[in-house]
């Protein structure tokens, strides 16, 4: 997959941080929030562009009521939810200027066919589906007509939903699925990494990746061992911001010890290979090989009391030594002395 001059693949991974609401409604906070997050190295900054309204509907109705959820949104409605982490459009102009002056990519996840066009005359580089928008098709096909790479988050999708949704973009040429858990924090047990690798055989002409809601690093170092090829993962500039997100989001430490830790990965995993490396062939003389173990008399038998399989490798090649079993020295060999063909009668 290719985003401007990124090129993409599970041997270069594409290091993205979702800012989502972690701004608490402050534009400063926003700008200090995406330079943090660029100092920790990620490839790309990520906006949720919406407004409440785009989502849910206004209302203390009991269906709109968060219940259940072991975070701290639950028992607060939909509406004040968003309303709390929307981004205004405007500031995704602002995110734009501040990602061009450090060349760093900068794109949104639209939640309305009307952000969608809006996003367009700021020029949004590349779009994000989110997991919980998979379904809704009049977004997806407005999103199509852009013919901008695409990212579609699966999480709670069915294969069968994303297979429909992959088809809505059969003419834009840079489509990325990524694994994805729909729960806040979500838990390592409900992860189901090794989904990337079946992902990728499902959809060959697909990047494959992950958005990563779990704390920590251990789920994002493992979907990169199974060939993730774009990290996501919410952004906060400090854990102690009270915004809808935090709770689960990395700041500028974690993030840059999750992307050094990754890299670590990829140069790990490398390529199918047998036989020794440079550095192996170094080691290779601490093999065993046939040596001289008690003195040898001119015309003596060679028995496996007097020559012994020892390292290093510099004598003879351990698979002459029953061959040599009983044969006779030419010539006194002294301990230590290696074994040579034509010494032995």
């Amino acid at each position: 997959m290719k985003i401007d001059n990124l090129n993409i693949s599970s041997k270069n991974p594409f290091f993205v941080a979702e800012i989502s609401g972690n701004h608490a409604g402050n534009k400063n906070i926003l700008k200090k929030t995406i330079i943090s997050a660029i100092n920790s190295g990620v490839n790309a900054i990520k906006l949720q562009s919406y407004t409440p309204e785009d989502l849910t509907i206004n209302t203390k109705n009991k269906d709109f009521l968060i219940k259940g959820s072991k975070n701290k949104w639950d028992k607060k409605y939909l509406y004040d939810i968003y309303k709390k982490g929307q981004t205004p459009i405007e500031w995704y102009k602002v995110a734009l200027e501040i990602c061009k002056k450090k060349k760093i990519l900068c794109f949104s996840s639209p939640f309305s066919v009307n952000t969608v066009d809006k996003l367009q005359k700021l020029k949004c580089p590349v779009y994000k589906i989110a997991s919980l928008e998979i379904t809704n098709l009049p977004l997806l096909k407005k999103v199509a007509e852009t013919k901008k790479p695409v990212i579609i988050s699966t999480g709670g999708a069915t294969l069968k939903e994303i297979k429909k949704a992959v088809k809505i973009f059969v003419k834009n040429k840079n489509i990325a699925l990524l694994k994805c858990t729909v729960n806040y924090p979500a838990n390592l047990k409900d992860s189901n990494l090794l989904t990337i690798k079946d992902l990728k055989k499902k959809f060959p002409k697909c990047e494959i990746g992950f958005s990563d809601h779990t704390k920590g690093e251990i789920a994002a170092m493992t979907a990169v061992s199974l060939g993730a090829s774009i990290i996501e993962k919410h952004f906060t500039l400090s854990k102690k911001i009270n915004s809808v997100d935090n709770f689960f989001s990395a700041d500028e430490k974690d993030f840059k010890r999750i992307i050094q830790n990754c890299k670590k990965i990829v140069i790990c995993k490398g390529k199918n290979f047998y036989g020794p490396t440079l550095s192996e062939k170094k080691s290779l003389k601490y093999r065993r090989s046939i040596y001289v173990s008690k003195k040898i008399k001119k015309g003596e038998n060679i028995t496996k009391n007097n020559v012994k399989i020892v390292r290093p490798s510099y004598g003879l090649s351990i698979n002459y030594y029953e061959k040599i079993i009983g044969k006779k020295s030419k010539k006194n060999l002294n301990v230590g002395d290696k074994i040579l063909l034509k010494n032995i009668l």
